[in-house]
């Protein structure tokens, strides 16, 4: 795991936007992609990226990271609708190359089972774009989470919806159940891409980065990971211990290592 502490947000979604080019243009490939306001400003990024200098999603695959039980495709805050409108509908993804699950199954555990067998169809996920919630989830994997799960049924807890609410008229319209991909689903991407900005989330990195490997906070199953890359800004990092040690070692990192 690599913790990089960035000045701003802005250099954070730069930064991301760097590493997932450059395993783009290389030719096809996997996409896992999170909703989210922070992954937001790496779109923007890529869109602009795609506009100015020609960087094309023609070959690209994406698997969405997760999706609200209980609305239709066509909603607009279903992570389908958000995806598309953020990111997605705005390049030239192929159609049929952007994949979610379906918050309207009749069967949600076989919607999951079918959703990890079109992600292994697909090689798998290159780089997976995470964002991580206050109180450390990851995807919809709440505290006390299994550590080797798979895309499955989850509950909410009330801190998640309460987080949500600003997407929604009232924290009552948020749905109270999510399909996701398990945190041992996520765990089999080549490459791990977290990203968090603001005190609001300082104290979940350091618990994820820093703290035991544990259900308590989900984001902590990142550190059995070979290949995590954790970028933060200064505020997000506010709270790690090792600030210190974790600028000088990405000061002075080779630049042919890259991420």
């Amino acid at each position: 795991m690599e913790i990089i502490i960035l000045a701003t947000p802005a250099v954070v979604a730069r930064t991301a936007a760097d590493v997932i080019e450059q395993q783009v243009r290389r030719g096809p490939t996997v996409l896992g992609l999170a909703t989210g306001s922070t992954p937001l400003h790496t779109y923007l990024e890529l869109i602009e990226r795609h506009r100015e200098d020609g960087l094309s999603f023609s070959q690209t695959q994406a698997f969405l990271l997760d999706e609200y039980v209980g609305l239709p495709t066509a909603h607009p805050q279903s992570y389908h609708s958000v995806i598309r409108a953020e990111f997605t509908g705005k390049v030239d993804f192929r159609p049929g190359s952007v994949h979610g699950l379906n918050g309207m199954a009749d069967n949600a555990e076989a919607e999951a089972s079918e959703y990890e067998s079109h992600i292994l169809a697909a090689g798998g996920v290159d780089i997976q774009i995470l964002g991580i919630g206050t109180d450390g989830h990851l995807g919809f994997n709440e505290p006390m989470s299994s550590l080797s799960s798979r895309t499955r049924i989850k509950t909410l807890t009330h801190q998640t919806r309460q987080d949500n609410a600003r997407f929604f008229t009232h924290v009552d319209e948020v749905p109270n159940h999510v399909l996701t991909q398990g945190l041992g689903t996520i765990r089999e991407a080549r490459h791990l891409l977290l990203l968090a900005t603001g005190n609001a989330k300082a104290e979940a990195v350091a618990a994820a980065v820093e703290g035991p490997v544990a259900a308590i906070c989900p984001a902590s199953a990142l550190q059995l990971h070979p290949h995590v890359s954790v970028l933060v800004d200064e505020a997000a990092a506010s709270q790690l211990a090792h600030r210190e040690y974790y600028s000088d070692t990405y000061g002075r990192k080779p630049a042919w290592q890259g991420l």
